[in-house]
């Protein structure tokens, strides 16, 4: 027993010192989906107002692949210094329903640090399509069983997420066409390859108010602050069809206390000065934030949602 007190003893002093000279070099950040996407932009614009404050650079790598299991595993298996921190979104609660074997344990390996963003999706189309509402969507996929198809930013990404939520609620038989991220996916819906997407609005607002992108209706379940014109996808017509894309930090289990509090602190600081509020609204996206713990649980129900989803939408990893 006093062996054990002892091992305690001295883990505990090794994080508290760790946690002194935190950060002592440049930290990174791992974002699962490509750049351009409405994680990496969070990712950047949160990092770089942390990194000043910190007096260290904070690093973006972009690592793509899997719905995000690949950038996932890769921070869950780092070293638990602070140093490796993951940036994901809402498809992290996702993934363990799609993917049988990821290579790590959400809950165990993993641990909340804050949520940073919350961002609604926006159900956007080519306006040649000629649809002007979400109703003369639905009414036209409807009329054509599995002749349409649908965007996403890749397997398990809150765009797919959403996109299941909404094919569910309108009761339409369509193709699901997944890409490596959100400028891929909202390029293929400008071209007119895919009929629509519900792309992150931080990442398509100026693709929408330069006309190259129709927005029918917002995820969430108010209207967006800069889109006020387009209604939620419940006043449009379908009840129970909200979705609200998040955006949080995430860093491995074992990660001292002290830095997993530095790094709270340093990302609620960023979040609350009024240029980064600015900044994010003009993205459309609201910050948002939770204390660790309130973060790892809110994980855990969003984990729980999507697994009803997932059942009932019969998705399975491609």
């Amino acid at each position: 027993m006093k062996r054990l007190s002892i091992a305690a003893a001295a883990l505990l002093l090794a994080g508290s010192v760790l946690a002194q000279g935190y950060p002592a070099k440049p930290i990174k950040f791992v974002v699962p989906f490509s750049a351009g996407s409405a994680t990496d932009i969070v990712a950047r614009t949160v990092g770089e107002a942390m990194g000043k404050s910190m007096g260290q650079t904070i690093l973006v790598d972009n690592k793509l692949g899997a719905g995000g299991t690949i950038a996932t595993a890769q921070v869950a298996k780092s070293e638990p210094d602070g140093y490796t921190v993951l940036i994901h979104s809402s498809g992290h609660a996702l993934n363990p329903s799609l993917y049988p074997n990821l290579g790590y344990d959400t809950l165990k390996d993993l641990t909340g640090v804050t949520t940073l963003a919350a961002i609604p999706n926006v159900l956007v189309v080519n306006p040649a399509k000629g649809w002007k509402t979400q109703a003369e969507l639905i009414t036209a996929a409807k009329a054509a069983p599995g002749k349409f198809n649908y965007a996403s930013a890749g397997i398990g990404s809150g765009t797919h997420l959403n996109a299941e939520i909404f094919r569910l609620q309108a009761g339409i038989d369509a193709l699901h066409v997944p890409y490596k991220g959100t400028p891929d996916a909202m390029t293929n819906v400008i071209g007119g390859a895919n009929d629509w997407f519900f792309a992150p609005l931080a990442s398509a607002l100026p693709l929408i108010r330069d006309g190259r992108l129709l927005a029918l209706s917002v995820s969430t379940k108010t209207r967006a602050s800069t889109l006020p014109q387009v209604p939620t996808s419940i006043e449009a017509g379908l009840p129970d069809s909200d979705y609200t894309l998040w955006v949080g930090m995430i860093v491995p289990s074992g990660t001292p206390a002290a830095v997993v509090k530095k790094l709270h602190e340093e990302a609620l600081k960023a979040l609350a000065a009024p240029e980064l509020k600015e900044r994010m609204a003009k993205l459309g996206a609201d910050p948002f934030t939770m204390s660790p713990d309130a973060f790892n649980a809110y994980i855990k129900s969003e984990m729980d949602v999507a697994a009803r989803i997932v059942k009932a939408a019969n998705l399975k990893a491609q």
